[in-house]
């Protein structure tokens, strides 16, 4: 198959080509603002199916508007129909279109021709009225607020919130990738005479501004963001890809003695805590019990010496444990327990409490094993 994608160098145009490769599609005609027409004409006689994503957002002259959403639109058309080319066509239109805006008249213009082109030539025609379209590789400034609060938040920038309340319409970019992949296969999710994505979110301006500065605050609070909350998940997902390069990383604070080192690496509202133990040869760290809380060990790295006993009793089982095996072991409650490195370099462990650390409630209470 060949496809035709118009705009591929846009926030859109680049993840739908992406994607396109990524299920094996090996034909892409990719044309832009900087291609000669002459190419159009060459790759509308040979394609099979047409995304028409290109495109005119923030032009310096509302006259751009029209040339670049209707007089683009009906060149592209005219193309097709000069070559007998009856391939379907994808249109990603605006849920501005209808509201009297220069560019929203635009898009809906160049809808009409879409739907025109259509009846009288008998091709299957997609047009999708794309809401705040988020995620990688969109430009701040300029495609989506999403992507200016996240660039903005992750360099410690202002954002501008003009009306807090105001209720966004959004839809992340893989759900539109997803939907269009349909509609290649000619499954679209459809509404009447317009095709729709069916994943679409709301939220008010506040709380996106909310959600993302809470993110930055990750790195400080060690907080994971709620992965259920599958907004919040897309969000998350779009902020890291705004991150500078020269600030994937940050420091955790290690609490460190002559014993080895301590780091709380995450944690969750519900799902507890994990933290990274390093102890040195020869130190046994632990011999302590809880009421409740619960972990589980990983070693990672060295050899080491899990020792167990119940309260009520004189037995001490033992698991031995090494990097060169990875094994989890449960820590029960009520089982006083200790960790000793038996090897000759670092023991580092994994390890993950059901709880986060609570300095009031710390459920730890001290008896050698």
């Amino acid at each position: 198959m060949k496809i035709l994608v118009t705009g591929a160098k846009g926030f859109i145009g680049k993840n739908l080509v992406a994607e396109l490769k990524n299920r094996g599609i090996k034909i892409i005609y990719e044309f832009n603002r900087e291609n000669d027409m002459t190419v159009l004409g060459q790759y509308t006689k040979e394609c099979d199916f047409v995304f028409h994503l290109a495109g005119i957002n923030r032009p310096q002259s509302d006259n751009e508007f029209f040339s670049g959403n209707v007089d683009f639109t009906s060149q592209l058309l005219q193309l097709l129909k000069e070559h007998k080319n009856k391939a379907p066509i994808l249109f990603a239109s605006s849920i501005q279109a209808e509201n009297g805006t220069s560019y929203g008249r635009s898009k809906l213009e160049a809808e009409k021709l879409i739907f025109n082109y259509a009846k009288e030539n008998c091709v299957n025609a997609y047009v999708y009225r794309l809401p705040n379209v988020f995620g990688k590789w969109s430009k701040p400034n300029y495609n989506s607020v999403v992507a200016t609060f996240c660039y903005n938040i992750a360099r410690g920038l202002d954002i501008q919130i003009n009306n807090p309340e105001a209720d966004l319409t959004l839809c992340y970019i893989d759900d539109v990738l997803e939907e269009f992949i349909c509609a290649l296969n000619g499954n679209p999710s459809k509404i009447s005479s317009y095709s729709i994505v069916p994943k679409i979110y709301t939220i008010k301006l506040s709380q996106l501004a909310e959600t993302i500065q809470s993110f930055k605050e990750t790195r400080e609070n060690l907080n994971i963001p709620n992965m259920e909350n599958k907004l919040v998940k897309k969000l998350y997902s779009t902020y890291l890809s705004y991150l500078p390069e020269d600030n994937f990383s940050y420091d955790l604070k290690m609490n460190c003695d002559h014993r080895g080192s301590f780091t709380e690496f995450l944690k969750t509202n519900n799902q507890g805590q994990v933290s990274i133990n390093v102890s040195k040869p020869g130190i046994t760290k632990g011999n302590h019990w809880h009421h409740t809380k619960n972990e589980k060990f990983l070693v990672v790295s060295g050899e080491g010496l899990i020792r167990f006993r119940k309260l009520d009793s004189e037995d001490i089982i033992e698991y031995r444990v090494s990097g060169e095996k990875l094994q989890v072991v449960d820590i029960p409650v009520g089982y006083t327990h200790s960790i000793v490195n038996v090897g000759e370099n670092d023991l580092v462990t994994v390890m993950w409490a059901n709880e986060n650390f609570d300095p009031e409630k710390p459920d730890t209470y001290f008896q050698e094993v």
